[in-house]
């Protein structure tokens, strides 16, 4: 079941919302390297919804940070600070699942499944699609919420 927009959000159930850091352990990442670490800051924006931040230290040591803001209306918004898409379009399936697509020019590159566990401590991100190289790209990236 598909919510209707905003109605999660204003009434304060996205679970989303916070401050996840990256388990490295229970995350795979195809192909790799998997990132040294990651924080993604979530916040509720614009009362229905979300404003993302997510400062990675890659695998080289090099950091990098990325954003958004967007509604769960499944319309393409700008992602910022990647090279490997431009857009990001959001659907809110539940309170605890969210479908995220990025773009880069107009093209699906990455189709992203974000589940946030019942007690609300896990978020699993499955990261389908390809990257800038062409390489298939199968990624399954767990965090804990601080």
């Amino acid at each position: 079941m598909l919510l209707v927009a905003g109605t999660a959000l204003a009434q304060g159930r996205n679970s989303e919302i916070g401050t996840w850091k990256l388990n490295s352990a229970k995350s795979t990442y195809d192909p790799g390297p998997r990132p040294a670490s990651e924080t993604r800051v979530l916040e509720v924006w614009d009362k229905d919804g979300v404003k993302a931040a997510t400062t990675t230290v890659g695998a080289d040591g090099k950091t990098a940070t990325r954003s958004y803001t967007a509604h769960y209306d499944g319309k393409d918004n700008p992602y910022v600070g990647t090279p490997d898409y431009d857009t990001i379009a959001l659907t809110q399936i539940d309170a605890n699942s969210t479908r995220a697509i990025n773009k880069k020019g107009g093209k699906v590159v990455l189709t992203s499944d974000i589940v946030v566990s019942a007690d609300g401590k896990v978020r699993t991100i499955t990261m389908t699609g390809a990257n800038l190289k062409g390489q298939k790209v199968h990624n399954v990236s767990v965090s804990d919420k601080q």
